[in-house]
């Protein structure tokens, strides 16, 4: 490959800037067929950006030329359109626009894909889940159903987090520190449904809890937020005995909406507690068939 000494290499800056982006987007695009002859230059012409935005042809140029000051969040999101980005293309153009991403905007969260599943069940000895802002449990490992519950032998609606935390007597019996963990988990599941922009769903599940749960309005009231997940949890399995976990939560990048929390054992004691409930768990299967 031959290089061109002579041409100025990129600037940082420049690459990062609302007017080199748009350009670029710009340039992706194709003409209609009877006009592609005509080009000189690959892309749409900014006058035809501009048409498809519904602005003057006068303020896209600005843009493009890092005049004008901030385009309004209904400008950005026809130029999205305009420039048929997709979901990354469209937050990235909001960050450079206004140093802030997209609006919220409340959608269902999407399913769990089998690479997504494959994730989990790779964790042998560490129980993980994946969640909705509504902490609705929707995917899970085995190990979770070993040591946290079946998840998959009661209806859907009971497989929500904190209908279990607030709901469930033997869940706070065997947990040893119910209050700090209930405390927390109202703490996260406030900003995961701000960060959403809010719902239905939340709204509803928000008025059940407070209507049935003395201990979540108390906590409710409190109007604490956190937005990390992390800490230890100590239980007495009914089983297994006493197990310290260590959970963390993470955002699924390629699904919107859904987080992962992973409770990994907090020693090798309790990974070999863990371990031998899995084959307690397997050989009853196996004796069950």
């Amino acid at each position: 490959m031959t290089v061109n000494t002579l041409q100025d290499p990129p600037v940082a800056s420049d690459c990062l800037s609302l007017g080199s982006f748009l350009r670029d987007r710009r340039s992706r695009l194709q003409p209609a067929p009877e006009a592609r002859s005509r080009r000189r230059t690959p892309g749409l012409r900014r006058e035809e950006v501009a048409a498809r935005a519904n602005v003057s042809v006068a303020w896209y140029t600005w843009l493009e030329q890092g005049r004008g000051g901030p385009p309004s969040s209904e400008v950005v999101e026809r130029l999205a359109r305009a420039l048929e980005l997709d979901a990354a293309g469209r937050e990235l153009l909001f960050l450079l626009a206004q140093q802030r991403p997209p609006p919220l905007s409340p959608v269902a969260p999407p399913p769990v894909t089998p690479a997504l599943q494959r994730v989990l069940d790779g964790m042998k000895c560490s129980p993980a889940i994946i969640k909705t802002p509504t902490w609705d449990v929707v995917a899970w490992n085995a190990a979770a159903v070993a040591v946290l519950g079946d998840y998959a032998a009661v209806p859907a609606r009971e497989r929500n987090v904190l209908r279990r935390v607030f709901g469930d007597p033997l869940l706070r019996e065997c947990q040893p520190d119910w209050e700090e963990s209930a405390r927390l988990a109202v703490a996260v599941f406030r900003i995961d449904i701000a960060r959403t922009g809010g719902s239905p769903e939340a709204e509803s599940l928000t008025a059940e809890l407070l209507a049935t749960s003395a201990d979540f309005r108390q906590l409710w009231a409190e109007n604490d937020v956190r937005s990390h997940w992390v800490g230890r949890k100590r239980m007495v399995h009914s089983q297994a005995g006493p197990l310290t976990l260590e959970y963390s939560a993470f955002a699924v990048d390629s699904a919107e909406g859904l987080s992962m929390v992973v409770f990994t054992p907090a020693s090798s004691t309790d990974e070999a507690a863990i371990e031998a409930l899995l084959a307690q768990k397997a050989r009853s299967a196996h004796a069950g068939q």
